[in-house]
Order: C-alpha cells, then structure tokens, then sequence
C-alpha cells in the first residue's frame, strides 16, 4: 500500500487539521470531529447537517458553505459517525428553526442519526430528515434495507439547501429534499477495487480484465461481474438501469453528474459525458444543468457512478442559486 498518510488510525484527525488549514470559512471542532460553517447559522434560518464515513470526500465535509449543508459529521473510514458527533453538529448549527438531518441509506448511518435526532429532541432541537436511497443497482444488501445512498446526496444537499438559504421553513426544505431524492437514480461501475489505509490491501479482487457492475461506494457487490468492455456499452448499461427505473419522456429536462470514484482521470469522466449525452439526445431528454468530476468518492477507486435527477423550473432555479463551498462554488 502506498498512500500520502502519517499512520492509518490519524488519517481522519490529520485530515481534519487540514481542512481547518485550508479553509478559513470553516470551522472544524477537533473534539467532537464537526466540520461547520464558520459563520454563525442566521437567526431563523433551516440548519441542514449530514454525514457519514470518511473516504468519500469531497462528500460531506466540501459541501459546506453557503447554499448547501451548515455542518457535516465524518467518521473513520468507511464507518458511520456516532450519535454524539451528529448532536454536537445539530447543536452547533440549530438557529432556531429546526435542523434537517441529510442521511444516506447504510444501517450504520440511519440508526446513528435516529438516535442523535432523538437526542436533540431532548435538548429542544428540531429534526426532519431526509433518506437518500437513489442506487438503483441493487434492491437491500449486507449494507442497507431498501436502496444504498449515493449520488443524489449532492443533489438534495445542493437544492434544499438554497431552498433554506431563501427562509423556507423545516416542513418545505425537508419536502423539497425528499422530492430530489425521489426524482434521482444512480448506477456506478467500479474497474479496480478501493484500499482502506487500515486494511492496506484492495478490498476485493477485480482482474484487470473485468469490471464490477453496479458497485457500491464502500466497494459492495454489484449487479454481475462482467469483461471490460468501452465507454459507450458501459453508459448505456447504466442508463439502461436507471431509465429503468425513472422512465423520462420526450422533452424531461435533468441535472446529471458524471461522478468520479476517486481514481478516476477527469479526461475519462468526459469521454462518458460525452456517452452519456448521446444517449439522451436521441431520446430527446434535455441535460439542463451537470456536474462532471469526483464528488462521491470511493478513496482510491476507480470507475464511475451516473446520476439522473429530473428537473422541474423550481429544481433547476434553486440548483443556480448561489454556492460557496470548498468543492461547489457558483453565482457567489
């Protein structure tokens, strides 16, 4: 194993210190392991806080900022944060109109944030939250019941947070979060295996030859275990999934994200944009708005997850709506 860290069980405290360097609009409690907003939430205004194991970056921690979440919680690798870290976040960041809890579909992370939003009931703390559940890969695995979280997690983050920025109260945010996650499905596809600074070795063999279909983001199995095959047969074997399972009609405008898995090239990533946008222009569905790059990573993956939302006016103008965070920045 070969990577950029002092010792695998200080990977997460000595990236959060780096955070804390890099980024002076962010405040990083070290303690409680919250990354927030240095700027006090304003009076009156939504708090949105998510979360989850850390190897995903930029998700959760570069999405916060202006236009997108108040806090977010990181674990250690791979592993939910705990009940105590999402209170603290929750606390940090609560302005007097309630918090909205963004959680992605793993077992870990819905138990956790059920119980941190009990806990801050105590402490006289609103919650709502909103489940991610876009992967339409697989149906339950050893992970999740229903669907695993993915891409959409930036959609929903991105929109019912400008929605929030703009006044609307915890019942609408929570709504419009709901209403993305609903309208988005994801497919990915891994070519080589992720390596966990703890374990030191790829978490599963993939021969140089094959791809695993429909992976998901911590490396779980997929649909099937296929040969290697070009760009193009792979898009349209994702698209495949998801037009699936969110049919679209002539005329449907979407936001859609080549997403990169954390190994890789941006100059792939377009090569399946540009398959990707073949694909929908014969079917006549409008790309409104997309983002090609790695936002929901897997660490040192490679390969590509696909994400599909459709988008109605009130979509599209909170998606354009100012953003300024460490890894979405726009109209600011």
């Amino acid at each position: 194993m070969k990577k950029l860290i002092n010792a695998p069980e200080a990977v997460l405290e000595d990236a959060l210190a780096g955070i804390a360097a890099a980024h002076p609009t962010l405040r990083v409690d070290a303690e409680n392991k919250v990354i927030a907003r240095a700027d006090a939430t304003r009076p009156g205004k939504v708090a949105l806080v998510s979360g989850g194991g850390s190897g995903h970056e930029p998700l959760h921690g570069g999405f916060v900022g202006l236009g997108m979440l108040d806090a977010a919680c990181p674990g250690e690798v791979f592993t939910s944060p705990v009940p105590g870290q999402m209170l603290a976040a929750a606390q940090a960041v609560d302005g007097g109109a309630g918090v909205l809890f963004i959680v992605k579909n793993y077992t870990g992370d819905v138990l956790n944030f059920q119980m941190a939003a009990e806990l801050a009931a105590e402490e006289g703390i609103t919650v709502a939250t909103v489940l991610i559940d876009d992967d339409v890969a697989v149906q339950d695995s050893t992970w999740t019941a229903g669907r695993r979280g993915t891409g959409a997690t930036v959609f929903v983050e991105k929109i019912a947070g400008a929605l929030a920025e703009q006044g609307a109260d915890l019942a609408e945010v929570a709504e419009m979060g709901r209403r993305v996650n609903d309208n988005s499905r994801s497919f990915a596809v891994a070519l080589t295996a992720c390596t966990t600074p703890a374990s030191g070795k790829p978490g599963f063999d993939l021969p140089d030859d094959e791809m695993e279909i429909g992976v998901g983001i911590h490396g779980e199995p997929g649909r099937s275990r296929e040969q290697l095959r070009p760009a193009k047969e792979i898009v349209a074997t994702a698209l495949d999934a998801i037009l699936a399972d969110q049919p679209l009609n002539t005329g449907d405008e979407t936001i859609v994200m080549v997403n990169g898995l954390g190994g890789t090239p941006l100059l792939e990533l377009y090569v399946v944009f540009n398959e990707v946008a073949a694909v929908l222009a014969d079917k006549d569905i409008v790309i409104a708005r997309n983002l090609v790059g790695s936002y929901v990573t897997s660490l040192d993956m490679a390969g590509v997850s696909l994400t599909v939302c459709k988008a109605d006016a009130d979509i599209l103008s909170l998606w354009d709506a100012p953003v300024n965070t460490p890894a979405l920045r726009w109209g600011t």
